[in-house]
């Protein structure tokens, strides 16, 4: 049957010009998953052409075979087999290359898709400072927050420095200014009270009684931090003037003193820091600016402030000043115990313990050290049971061993003498007061509580 198929086919094409002859031959190599024709396969072996299953296998072995291309190129012309134009597709030998035989595959390397990561915000990283500041400001709100406030736990908390956020608060309590419970209440009535003293007071300043008294305070208020500006504005200086009047008059038995004009200002600076976003001790800023009802409560809670402190060591400020020279003699006797060697090397050269600590006891430290500095102390003298009045020694003391080996290489009195009213603390800061306190509490704790250690030197505490 396929044989007569075949012939009935070639008779209808012997028709079409010898040209077209290949018209309907296949133009294409083997065709994957087609049988392939075998050999014998001729026009009249129809019967015997049987093939086995395992032949069909082999014939479409190349069903799946993907590199083969599907439009093989023929290289070579046709040939014709049979006579008379007749074409016999099994007879005919066709010389079919596949078109990758003579072509070079580019193969293509397919990389995996990546996802571009999306960046996520750098992360803060924060100093050990910043940490150790925000946990620091922690444990103040959460001591703050109790109602009454445990002033043990805040003495014990301020002593190693205040946030400058909690600072004002903090060292109202701590002065006993401000009490723990609720406290609205007792600074309106406070505040009124001053108001009340300037009043009655200060109108009377031009009084014969009084008039030495306000001119040596107008005196010694512009010398105060000269180099700090806020201090040299002349509304600041009226304000000043006033609390120092007013003290003054209230306290006969010592009225003013030189140096009592400085014990105001750390407090100035504190509660003037609430109202301001700069630092005031470094940047200008116009007091005025400040609305009136806000200036008189600055000057009114220093006020208080300030008394509170002087109520401590108001024997430094009376006649002939007990309360310094007998702080001068501790510190004498202090140092040759501590440190005998620059004890000894002072002594030597003929400078007298009084001659460069009177400043230091009279004004606290405040001329030897920055504003900035000073406030950082007044966090531990605050703090400190009798701060002002007793720890003040040791921090003397620790100050002067300090300088101790640039003291040891001054070999004469006015070496000795200037370096220590000149001590090098301009770029002090609060790292150093830390430092500074911790050595004058080794020394309270090592010779002031075991003063049988050293009989024949003991320092005697008649304050």
């Amino acid at each position: 049957m396929p044989g007569q198929t075949r012939t009935m086919c070639a008779k209808r094409l012997e028709g079409f010009p010898s040209s077209n002859s290949t018209f309907w031959r296949q133009t294409s190599g083997a065709i994957p998953g087609r049988v392939n024709p075998t050999k014998g396969s001729g026009a009249g072996g129809g019967s015997a052409a049987v093939h086995s299953f395992q032949n069909f296998q082999a014939s479409v072995s190349d069903a799946w075979d993907i590199d083969e291309p599907l439009t093989p190129t023929v290289t070579k012309s046709d040939e014709k087999v049979g006579g008379e134009g007749s074409t016999t597709v099994a007879g005919a030998k066709e010389d079919i290359t596949p078109t990758h035989a003579h072509t070079q595959v580019v193969t293509r390397t397919v990389l995996p898709r990546v996802t571009p990561k999306r960046e996520s915000p750098p992360k803060t990283v924060q100093s050990p400072d910043a940490e150790k500041d925000r946990l620091r400001c922690g444990k103040f709100e959460k001591v703050l927050s109790q109602s009454p406030v445990n002033i043990q736990e805040l003495e014990t908390l301020s002593w190693s420095g205040v946030p400058q956020s909690y600072r004002t608060r903090v060292w109202k309590m701590l002065c006993g200014y401000l009490p723990a419970g609720k406290s609205d209440l007792v600074l309106q009535r406070k505040r009124e009270e001053y108001l009340g003293y300037v009043n009655q007071y200060f109108n009377n300043k031009d009084e014969d009684i009084h008039k030495d008294t306000f001119r040596q305070i107008s005196i010694d208020v512009p010398r105060m931090s000269p180099l700090v500006s806020l201090f040299q504005q002349k509304c600041v200086q009226e304000m000043v003037e006033r609390i120092l009047y007013i003290w003054a008059i209230r306290h006969p038995a010592s009225g003013y003193v030189q140096g009592i004009n400085d014990l105001v200002t750390p407090f100035l600076m504190v509660f003037l820091q609430d109202f301001v976003e700069s630092d005031v001790t470094r940047n200008p800023f116009q007091f005025d600016s400040l609305e009136e009802s806000v200036r008189k409560d600055i000057e009114a809670d220093s006020f208080w402030c300030m008394t509170k402190v002087l109520e401590g060591i108001q024997d430094n400020y009376t006649f002939a000043q007990p309360g310094i020279q007998v702080k001068i003699r501790q510190l004498e006797e202090l140092l040759k115990r501590v440190d005998h060697q620059l004890h000894t090397h002072i002594v030597q050269h003929d400078v007298q313990y009084l001659q460069f600590s009177f400043r230091w006891m009279n004004n606290l430290l405040l001329r030897e050290l920055p504003l900035t500095a000073t406030i950082r102390l007044w966090d531990t003298y605050l703090a400190e049971t009798e701060g002002f009045s007793k720890f003040h020694l040791y921090v003397c003391a620790a100050f002067l061993i300090r300088w101790k080996s640039d003291l040891l290489q001054k070999k004469d009195f006015q070496g000795i003498l200037l370096f220590i009213q000149n001590v090098p603390t301009a770029k002090w800061n609060d790292k150093d007061i830390s430092l500074l306190v911790a050595e004058a509490y080794r020394l309270k704790y090592t010779f002031a509580d075991a003063p049988n250690h050293l009989p024949d030197c003991r320092i005697k505490t008649t304050l």
